[in-house]
């Protein structure tokens, strides 16, 4: 059950830093809002996960696949460039990141 409320918390992590972008661009308190209100409930989930998974486990897989998950959207939904070099090293995280979760008891 950890696993799966720590996916949640990616998929927030990665909804959450593009709504940072999204915010930026419409400049109004009610899109600042948004981001605002998803770190309570990123951090929520977090902590959540991390009652059954290690913290440092929990924080790499969370951080790592936010980061690559963040990068992959933004190249969809605003253009943004990816070299292949930076694909390859997203590559490395997301096979850390497996290896951090078959390397874990839960």
């Amino acid at each position: 059950m950890a696993w799966l409320i720590l996916g949640v918390a990616v998929l927030t992590e990665i909804i959450w830093a593009l709504s940072l972008k999204w915010a930026g661009i419409q400049a109004t308190w009610q899109a600042a809002a948004v981001p605002i209100t998803l770190s309570f409930v990123n951090m929520g989930l977090l902590a959540l996960a991390m009652r059954g998974l290690p913290a440092g486990t929990a924080y790499a897989v969370w951080t790592g696949l936010g980061a690559v998950g963040v990068a992959i959207c933004g190249a969809m939904l605003f253009g943004e460039r990816m070299s292949p070099v930076q694909i390859g090293f997203m590559a490395l995280i997301v096979v850390g990141v497996v290896g951090a979760k078959l390397a874990t008891p839960a």
